[in-house]
């Protein structure tokens, strides 16, 4: 039984496909349009599917749209349709509603728009697709396959419950916003979902982290994690003011009061406008109440679920600070975050829910041991674009240990290896590696990429060495935590160290990504050093690359030293020895 997955709503656009239970291939809209998060959260654009990452996990799996049994879509538009509409079956959508409406009315308005399209979402699916993607979707109906609306933080607490390692957890879902409600708990057991209650809207720690993300001058429902790297560099000045803003009612619930952040600060900042003290202790403020509030609401749902074990998924969740702490503080045991907590995640939610209730299976399927689900390119592949491009280039015989080589010269790397990363961290399929020895490594890296100077560098550390260098480290392969870096370790690896003496760990093992763990340890024999510094391939507002073509694209032009592909080195220093060896190299007859 085939399940395709969707999340189309808001942001974060992504598909899925699911065969009996177990996950084939995942991927977020963005990677294939190079537009960040897929599009923006805005009425106008919930028509719009993910349309190349179906048309991947379709071509992946030699499926056409029509050999799908069932879609699952993460989001139940009947949940926010006025049921009198409903059974007229319109609703008024205005030219102008901004003339004599009020705010309020006016956003009711376009949520008609917002909701037809989604109601309409199988129409949208068989005849709305681009043309150069026809072969998978032409001839299809929307009978050939059974449509599902799921609910939107059903699908979170899915994706976060059903492809854990456990089989008896407690449930936590926060973001900014489902159909009606903003957080939800649950229970698992088994393949069974439970809600045990929920916070309903406008109530939303997830919206009023978005709130102080737009009033800094971000971006909101993108830029969340800066605010989050800018409050290390804060003091709590404001943490009476968001206190008095976010109640806590000792049952789960919680209330928000909805004031305006321009009457409790001031003027906003201008994404122009550099940054001061308020800034950075507005973000500190911020983060601090947003984790004694989670960590009071995980001993609230700890002691009402009796559970050992904690799940975590919702945009919240990539609050890695946060997860630290509810790691540390929480009570629970164990704690796994699902690593796509965004809405992209929901599209493998989604999917899994309707999988595991059509089937019940007796056990489960399928655990998530790595986010290793996208697009994969061979060498003939990549050699073949090389060769068409003509770009020089240079075939390595042992991949880790020349690249280990090259980064111990303190150069700046490209990474394009194995299947694309799912969820929004680089995981060392597309990523940009760099040695943590040098103290300016953090600077050079937001040069290269064009970013705000405050943000911190992430580290990958061998699995097996990372509670040497970094102090409680355990098996961390999605970067969703934090740990602090060891204090003997300290000045070795300063470029991923951030301000407050914490990083972001990923941690490797052979089995997640052989050839990437390979690189480690070839960097470990060369250096002492088992910690590479890793950030995503892309530069400022655009995706991680997917393809061969798009990272040739932005190392070309963003001042990188090397790109490996595959087994083939690219550099900028030295291209006339590429060249050479390129000409020397059999050319592969070309068809495109």
């Amino acid at each position: 039984m085939y399940t395709l997955g969707i999340n189309a709503i808001f942001h974060d656009s992504a598909a899925c496909l699911i065969k009996d239970g177990v996950l084939l291939s995942a991927a977020e809209e963005e990677r294939f349009t190079g537009y960040k998060h897929g599009k923006r959260p805005i009425p106008f654009s919930t028509y719009e599917l993910p349309y190349h990452a179906i048309a991947y996990c379709l071509g992946q799996a030699g499926l056409h749209l029509s050999q799908i049994d069932h879609i699952a879509y993460s989001f139940n538009p009947l949940l926010c349709t006025d049921k009198g509409m409903a059974t007229q079956g319109e609703a008024p959508i205005p030219f102008f509603p901004q003339a004599g409406t009020d705010p309020g009315r006016k956003r009711m308005l376009w949520n008609n728009l917002f909701l037809s399209s989604s109601l309409n979402a199988a129409d949208h699916l068989v005849d709305g697709y681009p043309h150069h993607l026809q072969e998978y979707f032409v001839g299809s109906r929307t009978t050939d396959w059974e449509w599902h609306f799921v609910d939107h933080h059903v699908a979170h607490a899915a994706s976060a419950f059903l492809p854990s390692p456990y089989s008896h957890a407690a449930v936590m879902t926060i973001d900014g916003r489902g159909e009606d409600v903003s957080t939800t708990y649950s229970l698992g057991v088994g393949h069974a979902l439970t809600t045990i209650s929920e916070v309903k809207l406008p109530h939303s720690l997830g919206l009023l982290y978005e709130q102080v993300t737009s009033y800094l001058g971000f971006l909101h429902s993108s830029d969340e994690y800066k605010v989050m790297a800018l409050a290390s560099y804060g003091e709590p000045e404001y943490l009476s003011v968001f206190r008095d803003l976010v109640k806590v009612h000792g049952d789960g619930q919680y209330t928000i009061e909805q004031t305006p952040l321009n009457e409790l600060f001031g003027p906003a900042r201008l994404r122009s406008d550099s940054f001061d003290k308020k800034h950075f202790n507005l973000a500190r403020s911020l983060q601090l109440v947003l984790e004694e509030t989670v960590l009071e609401l995980t001993g609230w749902l700890r002691n009402v679920s009796m559970a050992d074990n904690l799940c975590l998924a919702g945009g919240v969740a990539l609050n890695c600070v946060l997860n630290g702490r509810i790691r540390d503080e929480s009570g629970f045991k164990g704690v796994w975050v699902q690593p796509a907590s965004g809405d992209s995640g929901t599209a493998l939610g989604a999917a899994l829910w309707i999988d595991n209730n059509i089937r019940q299976p007796a056990e489960k399927d399928f655990v998530m041991e790595h986010a290793y689900w996208g697009p994969e390119y061979s060498d003939h592949e990549i050699e073949k674009l090389l060769q068409w491009a003509k770009v020089p280039y240079r075939k390595m015989e042992n991949v880790a240990t020349e690249t280990a080589e090259i980064l111990a010269e303190d150069k700046i790397i490209g990474w394009f290896q194995g299947r694309m990363e799912f969820g929004p961290r680089a995981l060392g399929s597309r990523s940009i590696l760099a040695s943590p020895i040098s103290t300016d490594m953090q600077a050079r890296l937001n040069e290269v990429k064009d970013r705000e100077d405050f943000r911190p560098v992430a580290p990958v550390v061998l699995q097996e060495d990372a509670a040497e260098w970094f102090e409680g480290a355990v098996e961390s392969p999605y970067m969703l935590f934090v740990n602090k870096v060891a204090a003997d370790k300290a000045d070795r690896i300063p470029a991923v160290r951030h301000v407050d003496g914490t990083a972001r760990i990923q941690t490797i093992n052979a089995k997640q990504h052989p050839q990437y763990y390979a690189l480690l340890k070839a960097f470990k024999e060369k250096t002492g050093v088992p910690v590479l510094v890793n950030t995503s391939f892309n530069i400022l507002g655009k995706p991680i690359v997917c393809t061969p073509k798009d990272a040739i694209s932005c190392f070309w032009t963003s001042p990188f030293d090397a790109l490996i592909m595959g087994s083939f080195l690219i550099e900028k220093n030295n291209a006339d020895k590429n060249i050479s060896s390129y000409s020397n190299l059999q050319q592969n007859e070309l068809t495109a």
